[in-house]
């Protein structure tokens, strides 16, 4: 059975299935982190409605992470539709760390470019709902909704 995502904001609950057979790279990284507890009180620092909620960054800014870097794993059967759990990176195809993002639509501009590496499967209204709070310059929140906690069943 795949891992399953348990993400804890403060706006509701976000269960999510991981793919952990076929990005095995990409989830443990993420599970590893869940587990050292790096995921407690987060903001979501990037939302823009109909594209991504994005948080993982301790800093907030939307330019930290962890220290380590993982190596950027694509399949073609694994699409960014709504509810796609994806790592974030910057230029460098593997410079993923521990910032990833949830699909509030389908955004298939980003397949094969970014790691897909889960789904939601309850809690799209949760998604929906971060997706729509008011945002300023640079798609970030004016008022941030929280990552309270990402737990791993």
């Amino acid at each position: 059975m795949s891992p399953r995502a348990i993400i804890e904001t403060s706006m509701g609950m976000i269960t999510a299935e991981l793919y952990g057979d076929q990005v095995p790279g990409t989830v443990d990284n993420f599970v590893n982190l869940a587990n050292s507890g790096f995921y407690k009180n987060m903001i979501f620092h990037r939302i823009i409605k109909g594209f991504v909620i994005q948080t993982g960054d301790p800093t907030g800014s939307g330019r930290g992470g962890s220290d380590r870097k993982i190596k950027l794993e694509t399949r073609p059967d694994l699409k960014h539709i709504a509810g796609a759990l994806g790592m974030a990176r910057g230029p460098d195809r593997d410079s993923a760390s521990s910032q990833f993002y949830i699909c509030d639509d389908d955004v298939h501009g980003l397949d094969g470019n970014y790691a897909v590496f889960g789904k939601v499967v309850e809690g799209m209204d949760v998604v929906h709902a971060i997706a729509a709070v008011p945002t300023g310059a640079g798609d970030r929140p004016v008022d941030p909704p929280k990552l309270l906690s990402v737990t791993i069943q």
